[in-house]
């Protein structure tokens, strides 16, 4: 049966497009909303707080499963008038503080994001 799905894609179009996820225990989670209105909704919560905009695009949700389970990633299907009733929910219709930054998407995983930030600190004091 074929059900559209929308989810959240950044840079739509371009060979650098990404599919918005989530962090949850160590799990890569793309979200996946039945309702357009509640992933617009999730998408003014992201440019809130500083994420670049991403943009709802419909999708038929077969294609992001495939997806899914070929980078092995999870997948949660955020339902129409869904009501959280863990914390582990909420994060479903309200995104997370931090998360990947745009760079990290490709998967390269360099780990010389190690930057003290007593060095920044101390370098920023000399600007001034």
């Amino acid at each position: 049966m074929l059900m559209n799905i929308f989810v959240l894609l950044y840079n739509s179009g371009t060979d650098k497009e990404g599919i918005h996820s989530i962090e949850l225990k160590g799990r890569t989670i793309v979200l996946m909303f039945e309702d357009r209105d509640d992933a617009t909704r999730y998408c003014g919560l992201l440019e809130a707080q500083d994420f670049p905009l991403p943009t709802v695009e419909m999708i038929d949700i077969e294609e992001i499963k495939d997806f899914c389970i070929k980078l092995d990633y999870e997948f949660r299907l955020v339902e129409k008038n869904f009501v959280p009733k863990t914390a582990e929910d909420r994060l479903l219709i309200s995104p997370p503080q931090k998360n990947l930054e745009v760079e990290d998407w490709e998967g390269d995983n360099n780990d010389n994001k190690n930057i003290d930030l007593n060095t920044i600190k101390e370098n920023l004091e000399k600007l001034l």
